[in-house]
């Protein structure tokens, strides 16, 4: 009887897809962008949660058939355009460009032979920084698993791109070049969701970094978001490049695990952020390193 129930509810509530996804409005989605990369924890959430059991079947019926035209708040459509924000981190993201996705307008997915599926989109992106948003194309294809291939990515954005932070990007670097002790933060945001406004660079430098393991990591069956650098550490260098060390914590919210991650990243504002090295850690602080080299 209680199965029933939930059953009943959820087709009440106008619940579909995959359990982990509700649908928000445009200001719910400004809200959540306030924070680019934080986890929400929303009465709507833990209410589906509740029924994870009840639509298993509903779910994986909708990501075996994700093709031809996508629900704009439903997984496949959601992964696919998450990947695109992390793609304009790694090519266009510094301590003062960040980017976000505001909202999925909509989604086109075919399968390609028997390479993969190729999702087309119409996404609202929007500069965290100078809070400008602008709607852009994107394609995203996924190749098959057993190909071990990159999530591939073109993205079609006019103005956005075009934001001038070479000033404050400057200041910075030279800041960081002349100050007499290196930067370090720990705990950005910090347990209230707050960072101090000398810090918010540093953040924003571990956010692009993150996308990085973010894009490398994406399939069509994750969906990750950046949750925290837990610290991040400035290092001594003799060339033009800053150099960091960074330990960040990564949402993936189909799994709904925290993954920690150790990055050693470079950045300057002719050469934009450079991620040499990733290694994801293990859970727990005395288990056995994995290590994935990039």
């Amino acid at each position: 009887m209680c199965a029933r129930i939930i059953v009943v509810l959820a087709v009440l509530t106008g619940i579909t897809g995959s359990p982990n996804v509700t649908i928000r409005s445009e200001a719910d989605s400004v809200d959540m962008l306030a924070h680019p990369n934080s986890v929400p924890e929303t009465v709507e959430e833990t209410e589906l949660f509740g029924q994870q059991e009840v639509l298993e079947e509903e779910e994986a019926a909708e990501d075996v058939m994700a093709t031809g035209e996508l629900n704009p708040n439903h997984y496949p459509a959601q992964r696919a355009a998450k990947v695109v924000q992390h793609y304009l981190n790694t090519r266009y993201g510094s301590p003062y460009r960040l980017f976000g996705l505001q909202r999925v307008h909509s989604g086109n997915a075919e399968d390609v032979a028997d390479s993969g599926r190729k999702y087309q989109l119409e996404i609202s992106v929007q500069e965290m920084i100078g809070n400008t948003t602008e709607k852009c194309s994107a394609e995203v294809f996924f190749a098959r698993e057993e190909q071990h291939r990159s999530v591939e990515v073109q993205a079609l954005c006019k103005d956005i791109l075009k934001i001038d932070t070479k000033a404050q990007e400057e200041a910075f670097y030279q800041q960081c070049k002349m100050n007499q002790s290196l930067l370090s933060a720990q705990n950005l945001p910090d347990s209230n969701g707050h960072i101090e406004p000398d810090m918010k660079p540093l953040w924003h430098l571990g956010t692009v970094a993150s996308s990085f393991v973010m894009l490398n990591q994406s399939t069509e069956n994750t969906l990750y978001n950046m949750a925290q650098v837990a610290n991040i550490t400035q290092l001594p260098t003799e060339n033009d490049q800053l150099k960091f060390d960074c330990h960040i914590l990564l949402h993936e919210m189909v799994s709904q695990e925290i993954v920690h991650w150790k990055l050693l990243f470079t950045w300057s504002p002719v050469g934009g952020v450079k991620v040499p090295h990733m290694e994801q850690l293990p859970h727990c602080h005395d288990c056995e390193r994995s290590t994935n080299t990039n």
